[in-house]
Formats: C-alpha cells, sequence, structure tokens
C-alpha cells in the first residue's frame, strides 16, 4: 500500500444508470487504448407490444466476440419463439460484424439447455454463485457470414428492433 493514498470514507451507494455507465465507457477507453482495438458497438433487439418491452436480448460486439449480457424473454411470451427468433437476430448481425463468436454468462436456473440447443458449450462454472447453484461461461463459435445463405423460407427469420411485435 502506498504511504500517500489518502483515508477516503467509503460507505456503498445505489448507483444511478449514469454512475454505471461512466464506469463502463472508463473501462472500454482503457481495453480499447491497452490492446489496441476499438470499435465496439452495443448490439440491442427488443420486441415491444403497446410500447411495453416483452423481450430483448443486449450486449455489444468488440474485437470480433459478442457479449450477450442481458436476455429476457416476459414469462407469458415463452415458448412462441421469441427468444430464438433474438438469437437469430443477434448471432445475424454479430456476423455482419465479423464476430467470430458469441459469449454469455448464464445461472444454472436460468437456461443453459436453451443455449446448448443453439451451440453454445460450457467453457468455466462457477460453484455456489449463487448458493446452491453455478454460474457458466458459455461460447458459440461463429461461421463467417459469408459462409452462411440463409432465407427466411430456410427458416431464419429476424426481429425488426424498430417494429412491434
Amino acid at each position: 500500500m502506498r504511504g500517500d493514498m489518502p483515508d477516503v470514507a467509503l460507505s456503498p451507494v445505489d448507483p444511478t444508470p449514469d454512475d454505471v455507465q461512466y464506469l463502463e465507457d472508463r473501462i472500454y477507453e482503457f481495453n480499447a487504448s491497452a490492446s489496441g482495438i476499438a470499435g465496439g458497438e452495443w448490439l440491442a433487439f427488443f420486441v415491444r407490444e403497446q410500447d411495453r418491452i416483452v423481450a430483448g436480448i443486449c450486449g455489444n460486439t468488440w474485437g470480433g466476440t459478442c457479449e450477450v449480457r442481458q436476455f429476457w424473454v416476459e414469462p407469458s411470451q415463452r415458448g412462441r419463439g421469441l427468444g430464438t427468433q433474438l438469437f437469430q437476430a443477434a448471432e445475424q448481425e454479430a456476423r455482419r460484424r465479423g464476430c467470430t463468436q458469441i459469449v454469455l454468462m448464464t445461472f444454472s436456473f436460468q437456461a443453459p439447455s436453451f443455449y446448448e440447443r443453439r451451440g453454445f458449450e460450457v467453457l468455466a462454472t462457477v460453484d455456489d454463485h449463487p448458493q446452491g447453484h453455478r454460474n457458466l461461461l458459455m461460447r458459440k463459435r461463429l461461421a463467417p457470414a459469408s459462409s452462411i445463405r440463409r432465407s427466411e423460407a430456410d427458416g431464419a427469420r429476424c426481429v425488426d428492433p424498430a417494429r412491434t411485435a
């Protein structure tokens, strides 16, 4: 520990979204500078009904990887294929941006089998996170966009984030 480090009174707070975004921006700036890789972009698709989000996927693309950070489908909307459509849209966009893989973290009580059915593999597991469960780091390798020729007739459908469901 440094001898010149000032004493700072620290107490926990409820951060605002702006506080969290500030930290995210500083971390991205450092990562881009340290790695020499810039060009990170948000990636998000939402399904709305009457101006209310009923499903969505959100993350980012950076350095050839798509990271899914949030994925959710309202319980009353599950089983209709919205999750599959959202993942297909995100995967298609990630390929278009030159990504060669998608990574995500999920808990054992969430939907690991959903991801496995879509080609994801478990890379790492943290036991007891949360207590009595596991946290799984999963990855799906992507073929280049130019090698995949799928049309709506083949069953690939993309969710337009600008349209409501």
